[in-house]
């Protein structure tokens, strides 16, 4: 037997596989639809609205039957993106927008239970922020980054775009702002964590965007940015 033939000696490690930028964000797509459907079964659940329940089965259905047999991301984003849309509108058309923060919540909660990060450690939550707003390329910056406290800027945030790209491909969009689910989404993220959150939304010359900042205790805004109406 040859030198290469030989197995690792007994206590050697096994190599790591690290796994490339692509199949980490073919992953996170996949987590995030997960977690919105899981969350809003929970929802309905917590509401007590067996009502709606047909209903819920068939946008299930339509977000099932879509999914994509491989692990080309542009695919699994689009899949994530058509199911989050209609998720949305049956929220806001059975419950009323006012319910979208419940909803929201409840992902978060699901988030908080998968999520192999810590509790408690400012940064984890604005790690997933910033990987989710990496998925639609958007321009991001850290201001602060430690596990006290940890500061996000989105100076633009692409959700905006990649709407009216699914919007001319068809797919129908509820909510007048992503803000208005984003927001809740994010604080619940944050809050489920065991940490304060607050948020500025901004526009300037870049776009639409806005700064989270997290810490263990009582968050102060970031300072230089003026907080703008969602929209």
């Amino acid at each position: 037997m040859t030198e290469q033939q030989r197995a690792p000696a007994s206590g050697t490690p096994t190599p790591t596989v690290v796994p490339s930028d692509t199949t980490r964000r073919t992953a996170l797509w996949r987590r995030r639809l997960f977690e919105a459907e899981a969350g809003l079964t929970r929802f309905l659940v917590e509401a007590r609205a067996g009502v709606h329940m047909q209903e819920l089965l068939l946008v299930k259905q339509a977000i099932f039957e879509s999914l994509p047999d491989g692990e080309e991301e542009n695919d699994w984003k689009a899949a994530f993106f058509r199911g989050q849309a209609l998720m949305e509108k049956f929220v806001v058309v059975h419950f009323g927008l006012d319910d979208l923060a419940a909803w929201a919540e409840s992902n978060s909660t699901i988030y908080a239970a998968v999520d192999p990060g810590p509790k408690h450690d400012a940064a984890v939550p604005l790690e997933r922020l910033n990987a989710q707003a990496d998925l639609y390329d958007s321009d991001t910056e850290w201001v602060e980054h430690g596990a006290d406290r940890s500061v996000l800027r989105i100076r633009h945030c692409a959700i905006w775009d990649y709407r009216e790209l699914a919007r001319n491909r068809g797919v129908t969009i509820t909510l007048r702002s992503p803000c208005e689910y984003c927001v809740p989404a994010t604080t619940g993220m944050i809050t489920n964590k065991g940490l304060s959150a607050t948020h500025e939304l901004t526009e300037d010359q870049s776009g639409k965007g806005c700064v989270w900042t997290t810490s263990r205790n009582v968050s102060r805004p970031a300072d230089g940015h003026r907080a703008v109406s969602e929209g």
